[in-house]
């Protein structure tokens, strides 16, 4: 039986891939290539790219037809807020209708099943760190998709049977992730204006707000770890869990690290701050932790490796 990675060919995706052929699983690979690329991912005869969208009801059923699965991991979304606030309906439809059809799809047929949602349920809630058992409070038809989509996977355990867990991202960075995307992470697009500078390129950094906004970083690498440990786990079935690394760091603190690491930085500017821009954020990974998970990588750590991959001297 093989594994299905829904979004494989994108930032995250595509790393789950990677380690899933070290574990000589054969993976079939679906993404519209909307964000995701082709080069991502790694050749490889245990490896099956299929290109569709799985916001459509009858590509979903006719995958399921053809191949069986013991794990699908949906990580494929439209991850830009600001498009889901402008186009919720399209949006809507791959980000929680997709997950339906996922769903009942595998229902009776998979083994296991993790979804990827994100710590943007928990909108502007002060309390920090950031718990599973707390209120949520999703701002954006983004986040009100996604934990709709969550509350479904996890009832899908205690109505079905089907061994299903929800997982919230917090912020992941790492190699492969896009900086010229409008919703990238902050990392890579600092990653991005370095590397430039260091080409001799005229380029800045632009910072929103006051740079003391902090955030929860995790590298991919851990993230993957975790997906995976969470897919072998019976314990993890019908929960959610937070993932992150339990700590945050402002944007000032991490320029603070990637200027030791590579020594002069671009000149840093700074703009109005962004309305809708939530001022800290944290994850509590107790929960996670219990079944053994612990993040490998430090932040520096990750830097380093990302910025060795970028061809950035260090």
């Amino acid at each position: 039986m093989a594994v299905l990675v829904t979004g494989g060919a994108g930032f995250i995706g595509s790393h789950l891939v990677e380690e899933l052929i070290k574990k000589d699983q054969t993976v079939i690979v679906v993404d519209n290539l909307s964000t995701g690329k082709i080069e991502n991912l790694p050749c490889s005869d245990k490896v099956i790219f299929i290109e569709g969208d799985i916001s459509e009801k009858g590509f979903v059923k006719e995958l399921f037809s053809f191949y069986s699965f013991d794990k699908v991991f949906h990580l494929a979304a439209v991850a830009s807020v600001a498009k889901s606030v402008e186009l919720p309906e399209e949006t809507h439809r791959t980000n929680f209708d997709a997950t339906l059809y996922l769903l009942e799809s595998s229902i009776g047929k998979v083994n296991r099943f993790v979804f990827a949602s994100s710590a943007a349920v928990y909108g502007d809630l002060l309390e920090l760190p950031k718990r599973e058992d707390m209120p949520v409070k999703p701002l954006t038809p983004y986040a009100v998709d996604k934990y709709a989509s969550e509350r479904y996977v996890v009832n899908a355990f205690r109505l079905y049977g089907l061994d299903s867990t929800a997982v919230r991202f917090f912020n992941v960075f790492g190699e492969r992730q896009d900086p010229s995307s409008p919703y990238s992470g902050v990392i890579s697009i600092f990653i991005d204006r370095i590397k430039r500078y260091k080409n001799g390129e005229d380029t800045e950094i632009v910072i929103y707000g006051d740079g003391k906004q902090t955030r929860d970083f995790i590298y991919v690498k851990d993230v993957v770890k975790a997906l995976i440990l969470l897919s072998e786990s019976r314990d993890s079935s019908g929960e959610v869990f937070n993932l992150g690394t339990g700590s945050s760091i402002s944007l000032l603190e991490i320029l603070d690290i990637l200027k030791e690491i590579v020594g002069d930085l671009p000149p840093v500017r700074f703009e109005k701050e962004r309305k809708g821009d939530i001022k800290h954020s944290q994850a509590d990974i107790s929960k996670i932790k219990s079944l053994g998970f612990s993040p490998e990588y430090s932040l520096k750590e990750g830097l380093e490796k990302l910025l060795f991959s970028e061809g950035v001297k260090t």
